[in-house]
């Protein structure tokens, strides 16, 4: 097995102050995440939390009928499992790796008694909510009124801002089940983007071009949701 990235490569992580990082060390516990390996299913009590560094999560929210949309994505900018710090336990979504990697996760109840010292580490992960909460409404408005294109190419844009490189690796069923639409409403905006020679496709891989193009093509949720991460966690850069 490949040796795992610092954890520090997840900048939630780097963020700790000292003190709580020599705390935190001996308990984080290096995690392989497939493509497609769910970590939590709607409903379900939470044994870990996860810090991605190298994989992105999706998390997904199901219907009865087992059809689901992406509310958000969450990459080395953050942490999989809010729900139990909040106070909730469980939620209602489901967390899927949408791109192959490793993480680091940690257990449940050591999570908790950290957000209840009330110290740094609460302020930090309030913050870091905030920015994932900008990032679900937006991807509900985007939804709702913008283009399948521009749907696609700011899920592109939040994807490549999470990982090391320009590639990503998936299957169209993925990505459809993410966007809540058909396979064939992915083959064809995907197309239309490498036309325009944004991408280069092919079966489960995407390669990013022209990220600039990208930029110019999508709406403006995603500079939104990039501006708010920026304001709240300014430091995440900072590796």
């Amino acid at each position: 097995m490949a040796t795992p990235p610092d954890p520090r490569k997840n900048h939630l992580l780097a963020m700790l102050p000292d003190a709580e990082w020599q705390r935190w060390l001996p308990q984080l516990e290096s995690v392989d995440m497939p493509l497609g390996q769910v970590l939590y299913e709607s409903g379900s009590t939470l044994s870990h939390v996860y810090f991605p560094t190298t994989a992105i999560v999706s998390l997904l929210y199901v219907m009865e009928n087992g059809s689901s949309a992406e509310i958000a994505v969450v990459g080395n900018e953050g942490i999989v499992g809010i729900s139990l710090f909040m106070g909730g336990e469980s939620t209602p979504s489901r967390a899927v790796v949408q791109s192959a990697g490793q993480g680091w996760r940690l257990k449940a109840q050591m999570m908790k008694d950290e957000f209840n010292r009330a110290g740094p580490v609460l302020h930090l992960l309030l913050r870091y909510t905030q920015a994932l909460i900008t990032q679900m409404a937006q991807t509900a408005v985007c939804n709702r009124h913008h283009s399948l294109d521009q749907q696609l190419c700011r899920w592109l844009l939040l994807s490549l801002d999470r990982l090391q490189g320009n590639e990503l690796v998936m299957t169209q069923e993925l990505i459809a089940n993410m966007l809540g639409v058909r396979r064939e409403g992915v083959t064809e905006g995907a197309l239309k983007l490498q036309k325009a020679g944004l991408i280069r496709y092919a079966r489960g891989r995407i390669t990013v071009l022209n990220r600039e193009g990208l930029e110019k093509r999508t709406c403006e949720c995603y500079a939104v949701v990039k501006k708010e991460y920026d304001r709240l966690l300014p430091e995440r850069l900072a590796t």
